[in-house]
């Protein structure tokens, strides 16, 4: 299905589609898509309790995502995460890309990818009941400061219970990408998700300054919060008093995913509905963010205030302020150059416990 969900304030429509499903418990996932930010407005699924639940959170007009500043389910870029004050070197030329978050850039600054308005250039394989969808956004030179001609496209699936995402890169001049999605997952369909319990195969993560940016060092999880190899409840992570977890308020943390290639980066269960969400992705690094600048001051899709706690979001990824650390061991590159093709892969696996 494609509608129209509003308008920017210039006047262009917003369209949104939807991907998979039938409406009804057994049909499998169901994706309604944005072209506003590529962004995942809802993804209804059943849970192991047999009900069907709309599983992210989202905005509910077009005016809410242009203001909402949250990131809430868009894809982000040109380059996810931070970049320290804003600054790197390419090649021997020192780049400055828009700061807008403490002084550093943020998800490709204020004027990022999930602000754009990405073009839908292919839908099917019937288009009455589609499984797939193509966005493309072209990115010009000098875009929020970074150099290049960037072509991104982003082809969303949904095959039964899984959802997947395969974001795509080229450019004329050598530049840096990062692409992820920002989704917030939440299974039980509202409320907190503390009680959820989150499982990251990681056996490392990147301490970060006081302004979020990592200090350099990958430090092992061993007796740490970050220690999540094993299951542990999302709330007594997020309140524990480690001086990392303290000074953000929460997870705001890359971990630096154990494994490479496509693997399972992350599990999340709640016993409450019997759901599993299994994400699989092949970057090395995996911001976990459980939502601390949800302050309660914008309304949620449901009408509902969201406030810290209400969602999880899970951001496969190279590791944040990689320019800035280009050639160090355990750091892999972020450039990309004229004739490569940039490519990630990042997949939602739905089931019943």
């Amino acid at each position: 299905m494609l509608d129209t969900f509003g308008s920017l304030p210039d006047g262009r429509p917003v369209h949104r589609v939807v991907l998979g499903g039938g409406g009804g418990p057994g049909d499998g996932a169901e994706l309604h898509l944005l072209t506003l930010g590529s962004t995942v407005h809802r993804l209804l699924v059943t849970g192991g309790d047999g009900v069907r639940r709309d599983v992210v959170l989202g905005y509910p007009d077009v005016a809410s995502y242009v203001a909402g500043g949250d990131y809430v389910g868009a894809v982000v870029g040109r380059y996810a995460n931070r970049i320290a004050r804003g600054r790197f070197e390419l090649d021997g030329e020192v780049h400055v890309v828009g700061a807008h978050d403490r002084g550093n850039s943020l998800h490709g600054g204020p004027d990022g990818f999930d602000q754009r308005l990405w073009d839908l250039v292919e839908v099917g394989p019937d288009e009455d009941a589609p499984t797939y969808a193509v966005l493309r956004l072209d990115s010009p030179d000098g875009d929020q400061g970074f150099p290049g001609t960037v072509q991104v496209e982003a082809r969303w699936e949904v095959d039964g219970d899984t959802v997947r995402l395969t974001l795509t890169a080229t450019t004329d001049r050598a530049t840096v990408v990062n692409l992820s999605t920002h989704a917030y997952v939440n299974l039980d369909g509202g409320g907190s998700v503390d009680d959820h319990e989150l499982r990251v195969p990681a056996s490392a993560f990147l301490p970060v300054d006081p302004t979020g940016v990592p200090l350099g060092e990958h430090a092992p999880v061993d007796g740490t919060p970050f220690d999540l190899r094993e299951p542990r409840r999302v709330g007594d992570v997020a309140r524990d008093p480690h001086p990392q977890v303290a000074a953000g308020q929460g997870l705001d943390h890359d971990l630096v995913v154990d494994g490479e290639g496509e693997r399972v980066v992350a599990e999340v269960v709640s016993t409450r509905t019997r759901t599993r969400l299994r994400l699989l992705a092949d970057q090395p690094g995996l911001q976990v963010y459980t939502g601390n600048f949800l302050d309660g001051s914008v309304v949620g899709r449901d009408g509902a205030l969201l406030r810290q706690g209400d969602g999880l979001a899970l951001e496969p990824q190279l590791h944040p302020d990689t320019p800035n650390h280009e050639g160090e061991p355990g750091w892999p590159s972020a450039v990309l150059r004229p004739g490569e093709t940039y490519r990630t892969s990042i997949a939602w696996e739905f089931s019943g416990i």
